[in-house]
């Protein structure tokens, strides 16, 4: 991960709505022969008793839930809106193109829960995503009872214990105020990831630049 000050969110709050808009993370390990795997999946924040914890659930038997068992050290990606920024729409265009994105990586240790656990993930799992209407039919509670032993015997639960949050919010923060503004109204001429970066980089104009954009 880049490690640049001016790329970094030092707001926690920003950084827990971030993963709380963008659960769909990628869960990555290293097994015992130092070969990495991954997987993605939905993952949720939450404090409990002054701990940090992430929670979820995954597939048993693959390569990635064998090597978390023998490896505990996770890392998981959140990543959100991303977009292409040329060079030509800087103040001095001769200058390299690069790409504005927002990225949170979570360091941590994984464990693996029992069943009742199990139950209790797969219920705020698909509560969160059918906006917690506890009668859809696809909410686990209400799933059939055959689909649901199966289900049950073919996931695991975890939980992450947060050691390091880390974070890169690259949106230009580094350009001019004239070349930053000029970003804005570019990408708000793009699809529906450059409208979103241009909608982060707006909220943070007045504190990067409080006298406004010069003419």
């Amino acid at each position: 991960m880049y490690n640049l000050p001016y790329h970094k969110e030092q707001n926690e709050q920003v950084v827990k709505e971030f993963i709380h808009q963008h659960p769909f993370a990628f869960l990555t390990g290293c097994d015992a022969q130092r070969k990495p795997v991954a997987t993605q999946v939905p993952v949720f924040m939450e404090e409990r008793n002054c701990r940090k914890i992430l929670s979820g659930h995954i597939m048993k038997n693959t390569d990635h839930h064998k090597a978390f068992l023998q490896n505990q050290d996770v890392l998981t990606v959140f990543t959100g809106p991303h977009v292409y920024v040329s060079g030509t729409w800087y103040n001095d265009p001769r200058m390299p193109s690069t790409w504005n994105y927002m990225s949170v990586h979570v360091k941590g240790k994984i464990r693996f829960l029992d069943d009742v656990s199990l139950k209790e993930a797969l219920q705020k799992t698909s509560l969160h995503f059918e906006n917690n209407n506890e009668h859809s039919t696809t909410v686990f509670n209400n799933l059939h009872e055959n689909f649901k032993q199966g289900v049950l015997h073919a996931v695991v639960a975890f939980e992450i214990e947060i050691e390091e949050i880390d974070t890169v919010f690259k949106l230009s923060q580094d350009r001019d105020v004239r070349s930053y503004h000029n970003i804005i109204d570019r990408l708000h001429q793009q699809g529906e990831g450059g409208k979103m970066i241009a909608s982060e980089m707006e909220k943070r104009a007045n504190e990067l630049f409080p006298d406004g954009p010069k003419n």
